[in-house]
């Protein structure tokens, strides 16, 4: 056991500190309380205060809903009771001056005592006036409200344009006050009698509806017409002065945006006032609603700072008890800490440092007291159990990856690399499980796993010996990745071609890929041995169980593999959600996806081993014999020389265009016992199985089809066009 394993808490010199682990856990877990209660506090007032503005939000726009249904209701009354009254003084016999028209009038203006007049004029009675002419006025109106009834005429003077507009089929809206000196307003409507235009002019005092519309501490409710002017506000003195609100933010966004003439909106906007003679930008929320004639928009407005004030001031009351909970949190740590928690943290922190080092077996661990009855005690029993978490993870996973995560000598962000992948599948898998199944009925599970677990042993072990990593088992099928641990960083490839740094780091790079590629077949061959031994021992086993009633049988099965050399994109994938998620160091792309493919191909290839042509073509020069390299092998290379034939037919494959795959014949200077010894010493090589590689192995592709019991295809009637392959037989 090295040095670092045996090393504890009480060596002199193992640890240097700083600063008193009380300063620094009152600093840091002072900063977490800080960081936890600002975190709270300032969530609290966000979230409250997001609460608070939608409150204000549906609050500001059902007031603004109710004042125009309360404006509409009022006007579209006023209409109804003249319109009646007009059409009552028609049909009186005599004409206006009737006595039941005058009793009529005065029996209106009783119970419409808010209405000034009621005018109906045509579109030159101005300059001329007709005989259709009408003019009604309520002399207790003009009276009570100290005014000459002359007022009345100079408004409409005033009002020629609006009168034409009327008299051309327009509903508008005008505001008398700056005439009359008090919230008035008119009406205008369109008015048709015995096939001539005019309108009917409705004034009246508009008091009733302010107090109506009136205005809480929060939200202003106003009245604008087409023209933008106001025509109601609580400042009564704005309506008086015939104020415009042309340039109003919210007026401006309703003109500007309502494109569609949209009944109703609400609107984030920013109005400039003056506080203390400053000016200052205040952020309001308007609601808007238009009425159904006259272009009319009732609107309210609602300041945001005044809709915030609670959320605000309960903010710094919060701040301050903050302060005090901070101050309060680091007296008691400090005093803590320094009595109960320091000596016991540095021997947890020593064996923190055997975990993170990979030393699982450490004996520090078992200088943890865990019958202390305390939260030390309780702290030193979930480090042990965290470590026998850590053993059975490294079970269940690979024992590269495990070590790697706890040593952290790896990054796991997601990462591109080039790297060789596998994929392997028994052929007729389901018919062996329906075997199963048929004979052995309810125990067939433990039977399939059984038979399973025996088989990926064995070809798990090959690939653990020629380096690679296995990615994950999907049913009967594995996949492996060679070259997927290694560190390799790309950046070079960013550096100029000119720079000779780039050359020396491409050639270590490209000997790694290599080297990764030479691994991944030996090991893919190696499984070729280790399944001829299997189904040499299943034929065995299962004639010594054939009289047994449920005869236990091992099947004879055979495999295919898939062997492609690319860049894949590396790193841990899954569901990171905690407790319930779950991870795997995976690679995933295009560059997956072929080997998947590829390994689907050995069917109609007749083949056990297929490589892709960018394998082929990364190890061609120095491992295969061919033009490129005279047929001749360096003797340095001949170790790792691979018999390989071209499937004749080629592939239209996506962003890659035409290729071949190639039929894994052999490597002739393969040695089995060298190859299996490191986990077997006593490892002796099957003659009847060493027939699969090596020096005894096969020279062709038929040969290795005779030996396998794979029929040779005709390659003429091969149809590739398979949803699974994504490929296509060239025409």
């Amino acid at each position: 056991m090295s040095n670092k394993t045996k090393s504890t808490p009480e060596k002199k010199g193992a640890y240097v500190v700083k600063f008193p682990i009380g300063v620094k856990l009152a600093l840091i877990i002072g900063f977490i309380v800080l960081v936890s209660l600002g975190t709270v506090t300032y969530l609290n007032s966000h979230f409250v205060g997001e609460d608070v503005k939608i409150t204000a939000e549906n609050n500001n726009l059902s007031t603004n809903t109710r004042a125009a249904s309360t404006m509409e209701d009022k006007i579209s009354t006023i209409r109804s009771n003249v319109f009646q009254l007009l059409d009552l003084l028609n049909v009186v016999s005599g004409g206006r001056q009737a006595a039941l028209a005058r009793q009529a009038e005065a029996f209106f203006f009783e119970r419409n005592q808010d209405i000034a007049s009621i005018y109906i004029l045509s579109e030159n009675s101005l300059s001329r006036p007709e005989s259709t002419d009408n003019k009604i006025l309520n002399t207790r109106f003009f009276l009570s409200n100290e005014l000459d009834t002359s007022v009345m005429e100079t408004f409409i003077q005033a009002s020629q344009s609006a009168i034409t507009r009327s008299c051309n089929g327009e509903t508008i809206a005008l505001n008398a006050s700056p005439f009359f000196g008090i919230p008035v307003m008119s009406m205008l409507f369109p008015y048709k009698e015995n096939g001539l235009d005019q309108t009917c002019i409705i004034t009246f005092s508009i008091e009733s509806i302010s107090d109506i519309l009136g205005t809480d501490q929060t939200n202003t409710t106003f009245i604008i017409n087409d023209s933008d002017e106001l025509l109601s506000h609580p400042e009564t003195d704005r309506v008086l002065r015939g104020e415009s609100l042309k340039n109003y933010p919210l007026v401006t966004a309703m003109r500007q945006n309502n494109q569609n003439n949209d009944d109703s909106r609400q609107i984030p906007f920013v109005d400039t006032e003056i506080v203390d003679g400053k000016e200052k930008k205040v952020d309001y929320y308007g609601a808007y609603e238009k009425l159904s004639f006259g272009d009319i928009v009732v609107m309210t407005t609602v300041p945001l700072n005044s809709v915030l004030e609670g959320v605000l001031t309960t903010r710094r009351n919060n701040i301050y008890l903050m302060g005090v909970v901070f101050f309060l949190s680091i007296i008691f740590i400090l005093v803590f800490s320094r009595f109960a928690i320091s000596r016991h943290l540095r021997k947890l922190t020593a064996a923190a440092e055997e975990i993170k080092l990979g030393n699982f077996e450490s004996d520090i661990f078992e200088r943890l007291h865990t019958k202390r009855k305390d939260e030390i005690g309780v702290l030193n029993q979930s480090t042990k159990d965290e470590l026998y978490s850590l053993n059975t993870f490294a079970k269940f996973t690979n024992r590269n990856v495990a070590k790697a995560i706890a040593r952290q000598e790896i990054d796991f962000n997601p990462h591109l690399k080039d790297v060789t992948i596998f994929f392997s599948d028994i052929r007729g898998f389901t018919a062996i499980s329906d075997g199963f199944k048929n004979r052995f009925g309810n125990d067939s599970p433990s039977e399939i796993i059984g038979f399973l677990n025996d088989y990926m042993s064995r070809m798990v072990n090959c690939i653990v010996l020629s380096h690679g990593n296995i990615d994950k088992f999907e049913g009967d099928a594995i996949m492996a990745v060679w070259g997927i641990m290694r560190n390799d960083s790309l950046d070079f490839e960013s550096l100029p071609d000119s720079d000779p740094k780039k050359k020396e780091l491409q050639k270590i790079h490209d000997e790694h890929v290599m080297e990764d590629a030479t691994n991944a077949i030996r090991g893919t061959i190696a499984m070729r041995y280790a399944l001829m031994k299997y189904n040499k021992e299943a034929e065995a086993f299962t004639k010594a169980h054939e009289k047994e009633p449920k005869a236990k049988y091992k099947p004879h099965i055979r495999i295919g593999s898939g062997l492609n050399t690319g860049r894949a994109t590396c790193g841990l994938m899954g569901a990171d959600m905690g407790k319930d998620g779950k991870m795997e160091y995976t690679a995933i792309g295009d560059a997956v996806n072929f080997a998947s493919r590829t390994e689907s191909s050995n069917k109609p290839c007749g083949t056990d081993i297929l490589i892709t042509e960018d394998t082929y073509s990364l190890l061609k020069k120095r491992f295969i014999k061919c033009e490129e390299n005279h047929f001749t092998i360096a003797e340095a290379d001949k170790p790792n020389e691979l018999i390989v034939e071209m499937i004749p037919v080629e592939f239209e494959v996506k962003g890659k265009g035409t290729q071949h795959f190639y039929g894994v014949v052999n490597m002739p200077q393969f040695d089995i016992e060298a190859f299996f010894k490191p986990n077997e010493p006593d490892f002796k090589a099957d003659p009847d199985c060493a027939r699969a590689l090596g020096p005894k192995g096969p020279k062709t592709l038929n040969e290795v089809r005779n030996l396998l019991g794979i029929p040779i295809p005709e390659f003429e009637k091969v149809n590739l066009n398979e949803e699974e392959n994504k490929i296509q037989v060239k025409q």
